[in-house]
């Protein structure tokens, strides 16, 4: 598992420029698709913008999967943010980056709230025991022995 990431973390710079490779026109045509730019000007900047919010999203979903801290599912937030950020891509004709508060509302109502409790069961379990911090975050912390059992840990 850990080659497979370095080997992605390797990749990024090349998969970020990716996009100089499409052809500056509205309309690109693959083997496997067609793309058309719609509200762009043409598919290399509608390109470069979904490589910038993409590469941000692979590296905090390694970080997710791989983060070993009572915090981690505070990184769902910045996921939610850049796939709505990549939906709005693609499918809606508005400015973008313009209005994701209000749909990131009910993830961060589920994540904010549960993240607070697990710190305050954290610091009651201080005060009544002499554990140190790191001690309690390790009992705190769900270590799922295959890559499909940590999938379905978040779900």
């Amino acid at each position: 598992m850990g080659s497979i990431i370095a080997t992605i973390l390797a990749l990024l710079p090349y998969l970020f420029s990716l996009y100089q490779s499409v052809p500056e026109t509205k309309e690109w045509d693959t083997f496997l698709f067609t793309y058309h730019s719609g509200y762009f000007e043409n598919a290399r900047t509608a390109m470069w913008i979904l490589t910038g919010k993409l590469v941000p999203l692979l590296l905090i979903l390694i970080w997710f999967f791989t983060n070993r801290h009572w915090w981690y599912h505070s990184l769902l937030v910045p996921i939610a943010m850049y796939i709505y950020q990549i939906i709005v891509v693609f499918y809606d004709e508005q400015y973008l980056d313009e209005f994701q508060l209000i749909y990131m509302i009910p993830v961060m109502a589920i994540v904010i709230p549960s993240i607070y409790l697990i710190r305050a069961r954290i610091f009651n379990k201080i005060n009544e025991a002499s554990k140190s911090l790191e001690e309690l975050e390790e009992e705190f912390m769900i270590t799922p022995k295959t890559f499909w059992e940590k999938i379905k840990q978040y779900f």
